[in-house]
């Protein structure tokens, strides 16, 4: 009696149905983490938003975009810091806010660590899960201790010093200033750290002016800083757009993310919503707080 049994191609035909339907469940996996790891950062953003909201009740302003410099300085006040840090008591972070306030107090020089020793803590609301660099301290390029970093700017209007935006340095907007409707003004983006983690640390944010420019905060359409990108980048020209990664030279000076597409970006009334980058051309006008434009999304 003969025995049944497969012949070698046969068992190769097979062999490539099974790779064919592993690829496709592959794919179908991928998709599947990638849109929930979106959602994940929606919902930290969306934490932010209603933090800040939570916080303009309390103090009648949304936080100060940065705290700056004066002379002669003011006692207990927190220079340097930015939004994050007065967000903390708002995000069920008492721990993190208690030692703030004393490490500012004792020095606003954020480099002498100790005392400033919080900002290796990683608080998960500012984190995007996409960006997996930063759900752990990292060690920035040019110093030699750890700090924690986020994937959110505070979006400073259209440029830093044009102070057009909810958050600048200095700044205390109120409700009532956002004349072009809190739904229609934008709180903050997306925008991951560089590759050298210099540019993106929640603790404090001096910025490239002193002003937390592309630290804590960011217009849309800032100049061009050629006093580090060389050949410039015509960052005015890109408002919001995509990158080609994280070592992109030039990634840390627009808005995008990680998620392919687009980027997440938070409202003043405590929405969240994802923006494709076909949405760039209307950004600057969702960015003012009291400019008058007229802004749909495609």
């Amino acid at each position: 009696m003969r025995r049944a049994a497969f012949t070698l191609i046969e068992l190769l035909v097979v062999l490539a149905i099974i790779a064919v339907l592993t690829g496709l469940l592959l794919g179908a996996v991928q998709k599947v983490r990638s849109a929930a790891a979106r959602a994940d950062c929606q919902n930290r953003m969306k934490q932010l938003a209603l933090a800040a909201v939570s916080a303009h009740d309390t103090h009648r302003h949304f936080p100060t975009g940065r705290v700056p410099q004066r002379t002669p300085a003011v006692p207990g006040e927190w220079t340097g810091s930015g939004w994050p840090t007065q967000l903390l008591p708002h995000l069920e972070q008492s721990a993190v806010w208690s030692a703030v306030g004393p490490a500012f107090t004792q020095t606003i020089d954020i480099t002498q660590n100790p005392p400033h020793a919080g900002m290796a803590t990683v608080v998960k609301a500012f984190v995007c899960p996409t960006d997996s660099r930063i759900v752990q301290p990292v060690i920035p390029a040019i110093y030699p201790f750890s700090v924690a970093c986020t994937s959110y700017l505070g979006v400073a209007g259209t440029r830093t010093r044009r102070q057009d935006g909810v958050f600048f340095n200095d700044s205390r907007t109120r409700i009532a200033d956002i004349i072009d409707g809190t739904s229609n003004t934008l709180l903050f983006g997306e925008r991951p750290p560089d590759a050298g983690f210099i540019l993106g640390w929640w603790y404090a944010g001096y910025g490239l002016d002193s002003t937390g420019t592309f630290e804590v905060l960011m217009g849309v359409a800032e100049p061009d800083p050629v006093a580090v990108t060389q050949p410039p980048c015509g960052v005015p020209t890109m408002t919001f757009g995509p990158a080609s990664g994280f070592a992109d030279r030039c990634a840390p000076f627009h808005y995008w993310s990680p998620h392919g597409g687009g980027a997440n970006f938070a409202f003043a009334d405590g929405s969240v919503r994802f923006l494709s980058y076909a949405a760039a051309p209307v950004v600057p006008a969702l960015s003012t707080r009291a400019g008058g434009e007229v802004a749909e999304l495609p």
